[in-house]
């Protein structure tokens, strides 16, 4: 990344779109958030009440530097706190080290320059980092991976996500309570201290198809066979326009409605399972979460590139353990992302032109999106519907009840304790018998030695 920063003028990193995007854009809101309002007539913002905090940010902790560069800065601080948390919880701990993965690390540190100068240019790594908090946190201290999970969801929305795996229970309890407490309370402070609040739903209602979403993917392709369609700069992105769009449209909604009834589905079915089995396998809160939000991605009607960095972010914490499902979801994702990078801004203009280059850029990112999102769920249900009874599990399992409550917890400290009787009462026998017969005969020795 610093690589990355230090070559921004060149023009297949976007030409200085590190510095100037920053400037052109991130700056003009924070001026409008400084005056306490949102830039509620701005049709580019598009984003919860959040993102003008994460905004505001980089000048109060930076007064002193150019705001383009203190927000750069703030970026590069996200992403070092980000690694440092998933090697933190890639190092095996006392009785874990089978568990544990630096994998998840190596594939942000990896994966993440892929997509070239964008989460330079983007305050996603910045909301990715409570999201990645959030995951790592919550079996542990559920009421702070809730309160985190809040924070990146009041930004964008999509950390929210990152609680649909929590072990039902106190754990789902406490998580879920804090989650919307915090929520509750922080847009009642930010409603109290600017106004506008809401306003970016109105803009958000308004976005059509965007080019790089599947719907779009597909009207470009419908370009080449002769559909009329044009592409016109609306929302902050491009957009199709043309007969048809409006269709495209409902349908991305409709499936979008569909991926969030899917996800319910698949929460209840794992609470159910998870009562028959008596066991949540510590892993599922990771591999859910990266479904659930790649499965919300591919149905989006926007796909914006640095969307991108969320999956990878969610794919390198499944890399954390060794028993994810997800370790060939995480390679799709990572891919994609490498591809996203030929999309924009590499060959942008051949992407909004809906060349043939354009169109088959797009496809094969927009494919391996959607081979992951398929890939993930059904490793993600398989993981639900066949996940082993506690008894079954050694170790993983005895871990699990700890979690799940005390009376495991007894049971494993009396069963501990006959298995001491036990190794007790084998010592005596064996003491008595020796005195009986003598002493041992002794052992013969090779004659090499040794």
């Amino acid at each position: 990344m610093l690589w990355l920063l230090a070559h921004d003028d060149l023009p297949w990193l976007g030409s200085g779109a590190v510095s100037h995007e920053p400037e052109r854009l991130y700056t003009r809101w924070r001026d409008t958030l400084d005056e306490g309002a949102y830039p509620a007539g701005d049709p580019l913002w598009q984003y919860p009440p959040g993102a003008g905090p994460a905004l505001l940010l980089p000048g109060l902790l930076m007064p002193r530097l150019p705001y383009p560069w203190a927000f750069t800065a703030l970026t590069l601080a996200a992403d070092a706190v980000i690694t440092a948390a998933l090697a933190g919880a890639g190092v095996s701990r006392a009785g874990r080290a089978r568990d544990r993965s630096l994998r998840g690390a190596l594939l942000w540190t990896g994966g993440l320059p892929l997509l070239l100068h964008l989460p330079l240019a983007r305050f996603d790594v910045q909301v990715t980092a409570p999201a990645v908090g959030a995951l790592l946190v919550t079996a542990r201290l559920p009421r702070l991976g809730g309160a985190l999970a809040a924070f990146g969801a009041l930004a964008k929305a999509w950390p929210a996500l990152v609680l649909v795996g929590t072990e039902p229970g106190r754990t789902t309890r406490r998580a879920w309570t804090a989650a919307a407490l915090t929520a509750v309370t922080l847009l009642a402070l930010l409603a109290s201290l600017f106004t506008g609040v809401l306003s970016f739903l109105r803009q958000q209602g308004e976005r059509g198809v965007q080019i790089e979403s599947l719907g779009g993917t597909l009207l470009s392709l419908a370009t080449r066979a002769g559909w009329p369609g044009q592409v016109r700069y609306r929302y902050g992105a491009m957009e199709l326009v043309g007969p048809g769009v409006g269709a495209v449209a409902a349908v991305a909604l409709a499936l979008t409605a569909a991926a969030f009834a899917l996800i319910a589905l698949w929460r209840l079915r794992a609470v159910r399972a998870a009562l028959r089995h008596g066991h949540w396998p510590a892993v599922l809160p990771y591999d859910a979460a990266l479904a659930a939000v790649l499965l919300l991605t591919v149905t989006s009607r926007v796909i914006s590139p640095q969307y991108m960095v969320w999956l990878l972010g969610l794919a390198a914490v499944c890399l954390t353990r060794r028993d994810t499902t997800q370790r060939p979801v995480a390679l799709l994702v990572t891919a994609a992302a490498a591809v996203s990078a030929l999309a924009y801004p590499v060959l942008y203009d051949e992407v909004v032109a809906r060349t043939w280059t354009g169109c088959l850029v797009m496809t094969v990112r927009n494919g391996l999106l959607v081979a992951a999102a398929v890939l993930a769920c059904t490793r993600l249900d398989r993981l639900t519907r066949c996940s082993p009874a506690p008894d079954a599990r050694g170790g993983g399992a005895r871990d699990g009840e700890a979690r799940n409550g005390g009376v495991h917890d007894g049971d494993g400290r009396d069963g501990h304790a006959r298995d001491g009787d036990a190794r007790d009462g084998d010592a005596r026998a064996a003491r008595d018998a020796r005195d009986e017969d003598g002493p041992p005969a002794p052992t013969p020795r090779s004659p090499l030695g040794g």
